[in-house]
């Protein structure tokens, strides 16, 4: 064992905490303490940045009538995605993905403007930055989870219209609307399994060797 390891207790609650993760679609009103609210979105800004860019931008959504007009563009979405879906369609619209009325804190984040400023780690692969900002966003949910709140992140919604609303400027762009709080019960599987919406693929399908050959 490295000698720089965390003592075994510590270690299993990281561990613990990823494998209790959930993406929560239902949630029990309540509020985040303030506390807690800057501890989780401190673990954020603690997240792994190529270049040190930081491009993760958060906005805290506390007017009830903004949060509505989110809620809105998210359902005008969820019905444009239930019509691509084809024969999936009717069971589609019977998921719920969504949270943004019920739960205690909504936040949306945001790549930041000014992101062609940073070249280094991004001269051949550009995506990084939205690499980085998704780092952000999951040392928040690991750091939820171990707070005892749940965190949904919500990817239904047509981005220039999200950006429209919220003004946020040329240049930047919102990638997650992220809910936040007490829920009723975590999943003990994630959602879409538990409803029977999708399975998931073990690890060993998933590694090869070398080359890509022996993926499926």
């Amino acid at each position: 064992m490295s000698t720089a390891a965390f003592p075994p207790a510590d270690r299993d609650a990281v561990y613990r905490a990823i494998a209790e993760r959930r993406d929560m679609r239902h949630f029990a009103g309540g509020r985040v303490p303030d506390d807690v609210l800057a501890r989780l979105l401190g673990a954020a800004h603690h997240a792994p940045s190529v270049g040190l860019m930081q491009p993760w931008r958060f906005l805290r959504i506390v007017d009830p009538a903004v949060r509505s007009s989110i809620h809105d563009l998210v359902d005008t979405e969820r019905r444009a995605t239930a019509g691509a879906l084809g024969e999936r369609a009717d069971e589609f619209m019977t998921l719920k993905v969504e949270g943004i009325l019920e739960c205690a804190e909504l936040l949306v984040v945001a790549l930041g403007d000014h992101r062609e400023r940073h070249v280094f780690g991004r001269r051949t692969m550009p995506r990084m930055d939205l690499a980085s900002v998704s780092c952000a966003i999951q040392n928040l949910w690991l750091a939820a989870r171990a707070e005892g709140y749940g965190m949904g992140w919500v990817s239904l919604f047509d981005p220039v219209a999200l950006a429209d609303l919220l003004g946020i400027p040329d240049g930047a762009e919102p990638v997650a609307v992220l809910c936040l709080g007490p829920v009723p019960e975590f999943y003990t599987q994630p959602m879409l399994v538990e409803t029977g919406w999708a399975q998931e693929r073990p690890l060993s399908e998933l590694i090869c060797t070398d080359r890509w050959d022996d993926l499926r």
